[in-house]
């Protein structure tokens, strides 16, 4: 499969002040996206402007939460080179997912090499304050449009950037966690191990309780 590479027409502007940067508010001016079907298999691979995403009402994430994602940093070093930990651990652990979900698996050295390519055409959006990095966030959901229990035949996987500040608001600080024995995200047999996002809805309420009891995060 050939990666195609789309010109950007309107450059967003860069972040004048890091030291605004949030987690997950902004986003570089490229993504990556493939798109796959049983038929053909994974195809139409491209690095295009960042945009939204058009989906059928009746797409099987929506109703079925076939979604997988994950996330991975970019940092920007003392001598300006960039660096990442173990890319390739995160993209076999995102076919650990895919697998779990019932959704296709990528090939990991062609969807590595091709969000390296996404992140060297947006390597301005580095973040250069410390404490900051450039995260990147792969994404797989079903688009099929079909109301029925059964794992689809049509998905897109995306990856996408966001120039971050740290992820809790006392930044490398400890955390304060709050421990509940009553909610439970992960039981044996089920999803946990996967990268899905109803694994995530399933903490909210606990998150939320923990939050009013001003604590960070929920164990």
């Amino acid at each position: 499969m050939d990666l195609q590479i789309l010109p950007v027409t309107t450059p967003k502007g860069r972040i004048e002040d890091e030291n605004t940067l949030v987690f997950g508010k902004e986003y570089s001016d490229r993504m990556l996206i493939m798109e796959y079907d049983s038929d053909k298999g994974w195809h139409s691979a491209r690095i295009q402007p960042y945009g939204p995403l058009s989906l059928d009402p009746a797409a099987m994430v929506l109703h079925y939460s076939q979604e997988i994602f994950e996330g991975l940093k970019v940092f920007r070093q003392a001598d300006g080179n960039l660096a990442m930990f173990r890319p390739a651990d995160n993209v076999a652990r995102f076919n650990r997912s895919a697998e779990r979900m019932c959704m296709p698996q990528v090939d990991e050295k062609f969807f590595l090499d091709a969000m390296l390519e996404l992140i060297r055409l947006e390597a301005d959006w580095v973040p250069h304050n410390e404490g900051t990095s450039l995260y990147v966030r792969p994404t797989m959901i079903a688009t099929e449009p079909m109301l029925g229990v059964r794992p689809a035949n049509q998905y897109l996987c995306y990856v996408i950037l966001s120039p971050v500040g740290a992820y809790y608001k006392g930044g490398v600080a400890p955390v304060k966690i709050w421990i509940s024995d009553f909610y439970v995200r992960a039981t044996e047999g089920g999803t946990g191990e996967a990268k899905t996002g109803g694994n995530y809805a399933a903490s909210l309420y606990a998150a939320k309780e923990a939050a009013e009891n001003g604590y960070d995060q929920v164990l």
